[in-house]
């Protein structure tokens, strides 16, 4: 029988099979969006930074302005309260905190808050004639409330305000000063080292770590530490609106109670800062409760601590060089 070449053959079984389901049409190209639009995001974007900025220097204005925490409200009558806490090293902080409240209108009176024992004897004495000059300059009521410690340099401190107050337990007075530095010598004879020295002066390089002083270094010393002993019986009678007959025997570098202090006549009235708060609010004519304006902290991160902090961190070497005796009116 003949092939029937009229009918094709059937597909291989690996052949492509035909589309079961139609294709999709044909799909339009996005939608383009004009230049309009994106420069609208853009400036709404930027006009949304610009507001959040701007609120934030208006709350920081307003904080700096009332010396409030909050910063959202400016008092009209405050009392400020400045912290002196630790050891004394530097005056510029508390003299520009004294300065600014000294300048703002709504601060009626001045609490300074301490717990220090001291420290550097003209830093001590500098917060001291500022307290002084605002009082007289700005006719302001300054008033120390001393918690736990208020020694030597802090109390030489607090002895140039309107009032002092102290707790029973608090701990008050060492009016002294006290000079010391660290003699390395017996160190570097261990190691076999020797410090050269060229001067000219016969006390120039008195004080050397590296060796013993002599006898006339010595006598000059004492008559540097008499002279600043004698600077600060005489700012601590003029304070206490005394004299310095009356206070040099309690200048003995000991300390005494609260408690004790005040028959002595170191502090005004036993009482806390809340006492110290009231009181003050009182005679500088506020009524009710107290509004309290505290400098603003700065706030400090990582960056800072390594731009502010790092001579701590990596002590700068010219530091060594600084073998200088100190002069403190710390108690130890």
């Amino acid at each position: 029988m003949p092939e029937d070449f009229s009918t094709p053959p059937p597909p291989p079984p690996y052949a492509p099979q035909p589309a079961r389901y139609p294709q999709p049409p044909f799909s339009t190209p996005p939608r383009r969006r004009s230049a309009l639009f994106y420069i609208g995001i853009i400036a709404g974007s930027l006009a949304a930074v610009c507001l959040i900025l701007g609120f934030m220097v208006w709350i920081t204005v307003r904080s700096v302005s009332s010396g409030d925490s909050t910063g959202f409200a400016i008092k009209s009558s405050q009392i400020g309260v400045i912290d002196i806490t630790g050891p004394i090293l530097t005056s510029e902080t508390i003299d520009n905190q004294l300065r600014k409240f000294g300048d703002d209108d709504s601060v009626k009176a001045i609490i300074l808050h301490i717990n220090s024992p001291g420290g550097g004897a003209a830093s001590s004495q500098e917060i001291y004639h500022e307290v002084l000059r605002v009082r007289s300059e700005k006719k302001k009521k300054i008033v120390a409330d001393i918690e736990s410690v208020g020694a030597s340099g802090a109390y030489y401190i607090a002895s140039a305000c309107d009032r002092i107050y102290a707790n029973d337990a608090s701990v008050v007075g060492s009016i002294g000063v006290i000079m010391e530095w660290t003699n390395y010598g017996d160190l570097l004879r261990w190691a076999k080292l020797k410090n050269v020295v060229i001067h000219a002066g016969e006390l120039k390089d008195a004080g050397d770590p590296s060796r013993d002083l002599t006898p006339k270094e010595e006598a000059y010393f004492q008559s540097l530490v008499d002279n600043m002993f004698t600077q600060f019986v005489h700012d601590v009678a003029t304070g206490r609106h005394t004299t310095d007959d009356k206070i040099k025997p309690l200048a003995t570098g000991q300390v005494w109670t609260g408690q004790q202090a005040l028959p002595l006549g170191l502090i005004d009235k036993i009482g806390g800062f809340r006492t110290a708060l009231i009181d003050t609010a009182r005679d500088a004519g506020i009524s009710g409760e107290p509004s309290i304006a505290r400098p603003a902290k700065n706030k400090r991160n990582l960056i800072n601590i390594l731009t502010e902090d790092g001579e701590d961190l990596f002590p700068n070497p010219s530091k060594l060089l600084d073998r200088s005796p100190g002069f403190y009116f710390m108690w130890k």
